[in-house]
């Protein structure tokens, strides 16, 4: 039974939106498969992982038979991708399988019934619905997200907090090592109301976002978050916990602080890393009157030493940090410059942007 006919890159734009989530090996073998629903003229995808679902659609130029079948994920878009641009496809289903076929090429692949596929329950009633721009979200999310735990035994760290309230979103993300924060104005007052999203589908929905003005819809629910722009609709479970008092961590009475441009900085660091010990990844920072020096060693005991000027006269400080960290913020930014405010020699450090008060980034000092 033939179910449709669609040009090759119609199909795999959809395909490809929905099928990041999808995981290679899973106990359960349809989760490796991806939904394809087709009615009428239009071709429905559908993806999930049992915490994250994604779904989206594809408009067909000719009227579909109704037919609903799960197919691997993988597989049909290792396929599509590796045929010539402009080729027509066409999808035949067969008993238990799925023929794909393209010009002279055919290929069969295993399918499971549509019934069978799982779906997440609607979140229920009692959203607070939050609208802005992908290019806000993405921003914000870019900001924050690299400050999230992997696989930590306090499970709410390995996520991101999302917050509204009144005109304002908040996002926080901590490992315990460091913490970044971004917050960004809201087009409407909203409800206060916060979710920790899981780390996965954080980074899904920073791919799928597009750096443009066309609008998201975030519906917040006490157990799923919702994420509709661009035709396409990402429903995640929440990370259930309490995520820790951000406000707390960030300092706000360092007296002593100093103003770097960000590249030189990031240059700096990313030559001084090539000597940096593997397993530790230490780097100190000698601060002194107008100077700042990085140095790096490790166990061969090499050394790399950078110098930048710096507008500071307060005490000396010796403090360690974690490179990798300190990386991670530079390579996030698109600054011009970056300001850094110490405490002592044990305290934490503070990185902000200069004249922005809606981005802060702290990261914890390390002995070496």
């Amino acid at each position: 039974m033939k179910i449709l006919e669609i040009e090759k890159d119609v199909l795999l734009r959809p395909l490809q939106a929905v099928s990041g989530i999808v995981e290679r090996r899973h106990t359960l073998p349809i989760l490796s498969n991806v939904m394809l629903e087709a009615d009428g003229t239009a071709l429905n995808l559908l993806a999930t992982d049992l915490e994250i679902q994604v779904a989206t659609s594809a408009i067909l130029e000719k009227a579909a038979s109704r037919y609903a079948v799960t197919v691997s994920a993988r597989k049909l878009q290792d396929i599509l991708r590796s045929l010539p641009d402009k080729t027509t496809v066409s999808l035949d289903a067969q008993e238990g399988r799925l023929q794909v076929k393209a010009g002279k090429s055919r290929f069969n692949l295993q399918t499971l019934p549509a019934q069978d596929f799982p779906k997440l329950a609607d979140g229920g009633n009692g959203a607070v619905s939050v609208r802005l721009s992908q290019k806000v979200l993405r921003q914000q999310l870019l900001l924050v997200q690299y400050g999230m735990a992997q696989q930590d035994i306090r499970y709410y760290l390995n996520g991101l907090l999302l917050m509204v309230e009144d005109s304002q979103l908040t996002m926080v993300a901590t490992d315990g090592h460091r913490l970044a924060y971004a917050a960004a104005k809201l087009p409407q007052p909203v409800a206060r109301s916060e979710v920790i999203v899981p780390r996965k589908a954080v980074l899904e929905l920073a791919k799928l976002l597009a750096d443009g003005e066309d609008e998201v819809k975030i519906d917040i629910l006490p157990n799923q978050v919702q994420f509709r722009f661009s035709g396409i609709d990402l429903v995640s479970k929440v990370v259930d916990g309490k995520f820790p008092d951000y406000t707390r961590v960030i300092p706000t009475n360092y007296k002593k602080h100093f103003i770097l441009d960000r590249l030189l900085l990031q240059q700096a660091l990313q030559r001084a890393a090539i000597l940096s010990n593997e397993k530790f990844r230490g780097v100190r920072w000698v601060i002194g009157a107008s100077s700042l020096k990085i140095v790096c060693t490790n166990a061969e005991q090499e050394e790399a030493e950078e110098e930048l000027d710096i507008d500071y006269n307060g005490e000396a400080l010796d403090i360690g940090f974690n490179i990798t960290y300190l990386l991670d913020v530079l390579n996030n930014l698109d600054t011009k410059d970056v300001d850094c405010a110490v405490g002592d020699a044990n305290s934490s450090m503070l990185m902000s942007v200069p004249g922005n008060k809606e981005f802060k980034y702290v990261v914890m000092p390390m002995r070496i």
